[in-house]
């Protein structure tokens, strides 16, 4: 029996267990979560809770799955861009279209595919999303931190449930933002209708995105967001509340981007301080090719 543990993120508290349950593990259904909180296989705070158990801050997550039913995670050789390392943390550059760790509907050419031919250590190994901590989105490119031993995990998804990480995105966004600089301050929970996306709603969780205007042309505006809470989507949502869609958002941009394949987004700093020495380190990266290439096609100098 493979016994998993996972801090509960800060973007799940307020959920029940068994609606989330499967963003923890892939290969868990929510009926088979029900199952399973039932039979006391799935446990908070190393404690039985009912299904509809509310998560809530500072939640351990453990979960234990017969050996035969855990997906094997083949090793692949796929390049990675490492920005630095050492033996408790990977920092990496995270090429756009490519998925952080496997799904069910896609097993191989993962970014934990290639971690698991890169190196022998990560966080929580036998899971199926060994060392990672926190996740870009498929078409967002980026900065991520990816911690080699279990105790780097805890500690760096702590860091980002109490908001001590540092991250800044640049975006492309549709439209011209009059103001230098703002807030954006609106809660984010599911879409009540589109499964797929997230909405600004009074029931949803409480959101906070600063960003800062870096360039404009006539009809488009470069911004850099920086996130004070970690929602999923959050920048994207955010920027389309304001009226101000991401450029080429498939979900969430302007009739003009349906269809297109991937928004320009990408993270462009991280900072945190280090779950060893407690350092405060920050990196930076420069603009993908693709960004700065719609950049020019879009009028910014």
């Amino acid at each position: 029996m493979s016994i998993h543990k996972q801090l509960i993120e800060q973007e799940h508290i307020g959920l029940r267990l068994d609606k989330i349950m499967s963003f923890y593990d892939a290969s868990i259904s929510r009926s088979q979560a029900q199952k399973l909180i039932r039979e006391g296989s799935i446990l908070i705070n190393n404690q039985q809770v009912k299904q509809n158990y509310v998560c809530k801050k500072d939640d351990i997550l453990s979960w234990s799955i017969p050996e035969e039913s855990i997906r094997e995670i083949v090793a692949e050789d796929i390049p990675l861009h490492v920005v630095y390392e050492d033996d408790a943390v990977i920092v990496l550059n995270k090429e756009v279209g490519m998925v952080v760790h496997p799904t069910h509907h896609q097993l191989t050419g993962t970014l934990v595919n290639g971690l698991l031919h890169y190196t022998d250590d990560l966080g929580n190994k036998n899971s199926e999303r060994p060392g990672i901590v926190h996740r870009l989105d498929k078409d967002t490119s980026g900065l991520m931190v990816v911690a080699k031993t279990d105790q780097a995990l805890q500690t760096l998804m702590q860091s980002f449930q109490t908001r001590k990480v540092k991250r800044t995105y640049e975006a492309l966004v549709h439209g011209v933002i009059e103001h230098d600089k703002g807030v954006i301050e609106a809660p984010i929970g599911r879409h009540p209708v589109k499964r797929l996306q997230m909405a600004v709603h009074d029931d949803g969780r409480y959101a906070k995105t600063h960003f800062q205007v870096l360039n404009r042309t006539n009809a488009y505006t470069h911004v850099a967001c920086q996130l004070e809470t970690g929602r999923t989507h959050q920048i994207r949502v955010h920027m389309e509340y304001i009226q101000h869609p991401i450029v080429h958002d498939p979900l969430y941009g302007s009739t003009f981007d349906q269809g297109k394949k991937g928004q320009m987004l990408f993270a462009s700093e991280l900072g945190f301080n280090h779950p060893l020495t407690k350092e405060w380190m920050e990196f930076f990266v420069h603009p993908p090719r693709w960004f700065e290439g719609e950049q020019h096609k879009l009028g910014f100098k």
